[in-house]
């Protein structure tokens, strides 16, 4: 085995995500081993670790597979080296635009929601030190 492949455990530590949650990645065709060894064990590369962050990343912001698909594809046309034709390639950054914006907006919602629940936990914490213990 090449030093540059993991295998789906020390994957799994790298990225923070169980191996069912790899597996269920690549049932879906987000992320595919670049390789398999003799054994038949999956093998992964960094860039394959790189899209598993993306997923990550993107899964606590309510993205669905689809869309984490959809800018997976993106990348992956801007990152091939292929020569683009100068419209191609604004359409693909035009599309990276709308997740960046979108992202945005659902960081700030999530930061309303963490202050609503910070508050709302100082809220029990104060009731509790006005009530005497019995």
């Amino acid at each position: 085995m090449s030093s540059e492949h993991m295998q789906i455990g020390e994957v799994a530590t790298r990225t923070e995500l169980s191996l069912r949650t790899i597996r269920h990645y690549e049932d879906t065709g987000l992320v595919i081993p670049s390789a398999r060894s003799q054994g038949g064990f999956r093998l992964y590369t960094e860039a394959d670790v790189a899209r598993l962050m993306v997923i990550r990343r993107m899964k606590p912001l309510g993205f669905t597979l689809d869309e984490m698909r959809a800018l997976l594809d993106t990348t992956d046309r801007l990152d091939s080296g292929e020569e683009l034709p100068p419209v191609d390639r604004e359409q693909l950054l035009e599309r990276i635009r709308g997740f960046e914006q979108a992202a945005q907006q659902r960081v700030a919602d999530l930061r309303t929601q963490l202050a609503r629940a910070e508050e709302f936990a100082t809220t029990l914490a104060e009731r509790l030190t006005r009530t005497p213990a019995s």
